[in-house]
């Protein structure tokens, strides 16, 4: 079974931090779901029979499009797939965007999940941050959906800004567990290159990131999520027991997956393909019945390097004996004496045949994975 990433390039404003591929110019939106539509219809399945268990619209910022926007592309989907009929639908939405008549939009579309863009219940971090909602809209928000029927919920935050002390984010981190959030997804502030934040720190007109704070933030972020019974079961990712997201469990598991839209991405277990990241070459190319992407056949070696990457950042870490059966004895043997050194420093655990990150790993999860590529 597959999944389906739908990309919506639209935002009404841009975040400081964001660099996501996204317009805040609205114009082509109506032309811009009939080319994700036309992509769809193109699109040949990995498989004639293939099944799609996960829809997520990501972005960009999905709930700005319209009901029926949101209902051709999705009428689009099943038309060309067999959608599951238990498949996990998920939108992204933004605060300001949730209302009693969104919800119930959504809701009659066949949407399941929300995940809820909050990042911050703080008001002057989310002027910082230049994000459309306000303080009210954070703080409501929730039960808002809740109150209409939605009870998969996840919520997006962010820790490690400047302005966040350590109380500010146990409250913002204890608001969502109160409301009973089943999944909360948490963030390092990161300064990408390109943005706009990058070019305020660049030119000292806001404070840099502090690492040392962030980890520390993060340490407690564990502490706090495990007693309140969230599995930590990727590293940015907690959920209570059976209620992690299906859709990004996929990915970090190299289940074959297909994006739709621009810059989106999509992977069949040994090739992967992503489309232009331009709103309006995108749109012209669909006009012409033409997906403009461009792809990659992963080597071996690669196919390796990435089961490294995303398999370590899990509860579960990565499964030696898959490493064997697939990759090879040598690999493993090669793999194990790698790891032995963040073994004995207590950054990771020999379990069950499983290579897992501990809390203090987790820190350094990606230079981990990195010095143990092939």
């Amino acid at each position: 079974m597959a999944g389906i990433y739908i990309h919506i390039p639209f935002c009404r404003q841009a975040c400081h931090y964001c660099n996501f591929h996204f317009s805040t110019t609205l114009r082509q939106k109506a032309a811009m779901v009939q080319a994700i539509v036309q992509e769809i219809a193109l699109t040949v399945p990995y498989a004639a029979s293939e099944t799609i268990a996960t829809v997520y619209f990501g972005g960009g910022t999905p709930s700005l499009l319209t009901a029926e926007e949101l209902g051709a592309i999705l009428q689009a989907v099943h038309n060309r797939f067999h959608v599951l009929p238990d498949a996990e639908i998920t939108l992204e939405a933004n605060p300001d965007d949730i209302t009693t008549t969104a919800l119930a939009g959504w809701q009659a579309l066949g949407f399941n999940r929300l995940s809820i863009g909050i990042q911050s219940f703080l008001a002057e971090e989310l002027q910082w941050m230049n994000r459309a909602h306000n303080q009210a809209q954070a703080s409501d928000c929730i039960a808002l959906a809740q109150h209409a029927g939605f009870h998969n919920l996840s919520v997006d935050l962010i820790y490690g800004s400047p302005l966040l002390s350590d109380a500010d984010w146990e409250r913002n981190v204890q608001a969502v567990v109160n409301q009973q959030v089943p999944h909360i997804s948490c963030y390092a502030l990161t300064v990408e290159p390109k943005t706009a934040l990058h070019h305020q720190v660049k030119q000292k007109q806001k404070a840099p990131v502090d690492g040392n704070r962030q980890a520390a933030q993060f340490l407690s972020l564990m502490e706090w999520l495990a007693q309140a019974g969230y599995e930590h079961y990727e590293i940015s990712n907690f959920a209570k027991p059976g209620l992690r997201s299906r859709h990004n469990s996929s990915y970090w598991q190299g289940t074959p997956y297909y994006g739709f839209g621009p810059s989106a991405h999509s992977y069949d277990g040994k090739a992967r393909r992503w489309n232009i990241a331009n709103n309006a070459l995108y749109i012209q190319a669909l006009t012409n019945n033409t997906i403009p992407f461009e792809e990659e056949i992963l080597t071996p070696t690669q196919q390796l390097n990435e089961y490294i990457m995303i398999a370590l950042r899990t509860m579960e870490g990565i499964d030696l004996q898959r490493v064997e059966q697939t990759f090879g004895a040598k690999a493993q043997q090669v793999l194990l004496q790698a790891a032995g050194k963040y073994c004995r420093e207590g950054q990771a655990i020999l379990k069950d045949n499983q290579l897992v990150l501990t809390d203090a790993g987790k820190l350094l999860a990606d230079g981990i994975a990195a010095d143990l590529f092939f």
